[in-house]
């Protein structure tokens, strides 16, 4: 049976509310305080403080520290929890979200990701947050995790940088392709903290999956919320289908002949750009055998409306039908690697890399070699 853990982010996330709604949930104080100690880091401790927010009961995670310097590379943090020797699930987890907030933080600051300056999430207590949290999960014997719509904030707040707005920049940056509910609460609800424990280990977004609920818990943020709980609450359990449902998907089609192959492939660029799950051509024959072609597109029930004003202006059809269906995505990890001197993009799934395009594109461009010689370093560095 595969172990689910769902966050409900009604009220946003960060680090420490995600580590809290884990303890609240069960997750054991002592084996996350003693994987914790492994890290080479000093002048901390951490405590666990029971809270209302709204009257709700939630788990305050507290690390408390003395330090002043708060400044470290990403390169630094991978080496300080490689050294850990943490089990292998924590370990990885922990890498994959520092990882990602690398690789956030670097094309926001034009900078390599190995040497991304940390400010805030290279503290101390940042630290502890991930980390905790990933030990937490494996207390917990969490396979899988899961993510509701995450809940932001507006305004502004303030940063190493200065002012910058909420949701931040990094925040935004990370939680491309999942789906965000703004509001006008003047906080910042979601931190880049939380945004890349999800952004790094979340298998898909939604409502709660089908499961055998074991146990909840919520972690509490800083402050209280006007007319809301300020946490964020965790649904643990084992999945109760050996099949589980399908995440429902809208099939768009449109018929052309009369439209060129180049105004075709734009169409498909443009029906992505506005986040089309998929879509693709298919050569038809129509009546009195005219060839054409079928424009098909795959995206979420919310997106029909927008994804259909594409299909007509793009190709000029005069209507579009529509279809529900079911699609299984497959659990895929993003990461990077580096060929000569190039970051590029690697999606994985099962054992399975699939080198990021555009990525490879500019790199032989740059380098002035085949593209199919980067493809191929690409997948040898992820391997290796």
């Amino acid at each position: 049976m595969t172990r689910k853990a769902w966050f409900h982010c009604f009220s946003g996330i960060a680090g420490d509310m995600a580590l809290g709604a884990l303890v609240d949930a069960g997750a054991d104080r002592s084996e996350i305080i003693v994987m914790l100690n492994k890290l080479e880091v000093n002048d901390w401790k951490i405590n666990f403080e029971k809270v209302l927010r709204c009257g709700q009961a939630g788990t305050k995670a507290n690390v408390v520290t003395t330090e002043t310097h708060s400044h470290r590379t990403a390169s630094e943090i991978t080496d300080l929890i490689k050294k850990a020797e943490l089990p292998d699930r924590v370990t990885k987890r922990a890498l994959d979200t520092f990882e990602i907030l690398a690789v956030a933080e670097g094309e926001l600051h034009n900078m390599d990701p190995s040497e991304v300056h940390f400010h805030e999430v290279g503290a101390i207590d940042s630290i502890i947050d991930i980390v905790g949290t990933c030990a937490a999960l494996e207390t917990l014997q969490v396979d899988e995790i899961w993510s509701s719509a995450i809940t932001t904030g507006t305004g502004t707040v303030s940063a190493a940088h200065g002012e910058i707005p909420i949701p931040a920049p990094a925040t935004v940056k990370l939680l491309q392709g999942a789906p965000i509910k703004g509001t006008n609460i003047p906080f910042e609800l979601t931190t880049p903290t939380g945004a890349a424990l999800l952004a790094a280990m979340t298998v898909s977004w939604g409502p709660m999956p089908s499961m055998k609920i074991e146990t909840t818990g919520f972690g509490a943020g800083e402050r209280d919320l006007e007319g809301q709980p300020n946490l964020t609450q965790v649904v643990i359990g084992e999945s109760t289908e050996t099949i589980p449902s399908g995440q429902p998907v809208s099939l768009l089609e449109v018929n052309v002949d009369d439209a060129t192959g180049e105004t075709l492939a734009h169409t498909i660029t443009c029906c992505l750009g506005v986040g089309a799950f998929d879509a693709w051509i298919t050569p038809i024959v129509m009546k009195k055998g005219r060839p054409a072609h079928t424009v098909s597109v795959l995206c979420s029930e919310t997106e029909i409306e927008k994804i259909s004003k594409v299909l007509t202006s793009e190709t000029g059809s005069l209507g579009v039908r529509s279809q529900t269906l079911q699609r299984w995505p497959t659990a895929r990890e993003f990461q990077t690697v580096e060929v000569e001197g190039h970051i590029i993009g690697v999606k994985v799934t099962s054992g399975r890399a699939k080198i990021e395009h555009d990525d490879a594109v500019k790199a032989a461009q740059a380098l002035g070699i085949p593209l199919r010689e980067i493809l191929s370093l690409a997948e040898e560095a992820w391997r290796s």
